[in-house]
């Protein structure tokens, strides 16, 4: 049985929370759960039929991949050329609704819902490893709590916990419910989860190349899904915090703390709706740092990402790459609902801000 070795409590990655700095500030570690899901949590049964319905058609085409301004962090650039083929992707983020057809169709069970085998993880760290917490080999998973007031924003401990019962019917504790946003993007899925999806689906992640071409919207060289205008200028155009983070949100776009309903904002160019903020969006890639470095000075064609993923600040945690920023981003503190910014989490995390959606060829 497969296991990787991660998570914490308090020294979870702040990559997880989109911050362009990282600060481990414990060396707490919390076993994975991806074992158990990878051996025994795979959808068994037939998928319905693929069709395309709420995807839109993505055309082919070239074009710049990686940050064009001063606002990106150092894995967006260099600015490299791509070239993708065409592609379907869904036009939303696949909802609660849609997920819990895919739950019930499957009887999956995603990797929040897994408890953890002490007796069995320990075989798998090293010698003499103290073990965690009940609470933390309980079935569990990481939720936003606002702050009462200014924090030191490299202390992300201040503001993600882990909760018992957290999951995606329960995106914020057990006592939470997604009664009523059925229309809203699941969360508390790892890519793990996303992919178990894709494929009963009959769809797959996007590779990061296409989400990135998707997202850009038929703009050229342009730092938002809708052009070049700041998020907080004119209409509400995504779902971002809005105030002091991590402790006041003032909520202009009507959402606090939380998700919106899928296609509460103007589409892109595209047709494709939240490419910027509400949640983070899983791809496909592995994550590496120098990976855009590797690319410089030639075309890439349909690239799929590098072959092994490499993170200096957490050099033995394989991560895959997430998009888009969340409904916790905003210019302060993190700005990542611009087209070119690149997050990344080990592909057994689930968090309250992060989903994801599907593409087809």
């Amino acid at each position: 049985m497969y296991w990787t070795r991660i998570f914490f409590l308090l020294c979870f990655p702040l990559a997880l929370i989109a911050q362009s700095k990282k600060i481990t500030v414990c060396h707490v570690l919390v076993p994975s759960k991806r074992g158990i899901l990878l051996a025994k949590n795979m959808p068994s049964i037939s998928s319905p039929k693929t069709n395309i319905a709420g995807m839109v058609r993505i055309p082919a085409g070239t074009f710049g991949m990686g940050s064009h301004s001063k606002e990106g962090r150092a894995d967006e650039y260099p600015v490299h050329q791509v070239q993708v083929k065409g592609f379907w992707m869904d036009e939303t983020e696949v909802t609660n609704a849609q997920f819990a057809a895919f739950v019930k169709a499957t009887g999956y069970v995603t990797t929040a819902e897994k408890a953890i085998d002490w007796e069995e993880m320990k075989k798998q760290v090293p010698l003499g490893t103290p073990k965690p917490a009940d609470s933390l080999l309980a079935a569990s998973s990481l939720v936003f709590v606002p702050t009462t007031g200014p924090v030191n924003l490299n202390d992300y401990s201040q503001w993600w916990q882990f909760k018992a019962g957290a999951d995606w019917r329960h995106p914020s504790g057990p006592q939470s419910s997604i009664e009523g946003k059925e229309n809203h993007p699941v969360v508390q899925v790892s890519w793990d989860d996303a992919q178990a999806y894709a494929r009963w689906a009959g769809k797959r992640l996007p590779t990061e190349a296409e989400w990135e071409w998707a997202s850009r919207g038929a703009l050229k060289n342009m730092e938002f899904p809708w052009g070049a205008e700041s998020v907080d200028q004119g209409p509400m155009k995504a779902n971002t915090w809005q105030g002091e983070f991590p402790y006041r949100d003032d909520a202009k776009d009507g959402f606090r703390f939380t998700t919106a309903p899928a296609k509460t904002y103007v589409a892109n160019g595209y047709g494709l709706y939240d490419m910027a903020g509400n949640v983070w969006e899983w791809c496909s890639d592995n994550y590496r740092h120098d990976y855009y470095r590797q690319l410089k000075g030639r075309l890439s064609i349909s690239p799929k990402g590098p072959k092994d993923s490499y993170d200096p600040d957490e050099p033995g945690i394989p991560k895959k790459v997430m998009r888009g920023g969340s409904f916790l981003c905003n210019d302060a503190y993190c700005a990542s609902y611009r087209v070119a910014a690149r997050m990344k989490s080990s592909p057994d995390s689930g968090l309250q801000h992060t989903g994801f959606r599907c593409v087809k060829d």
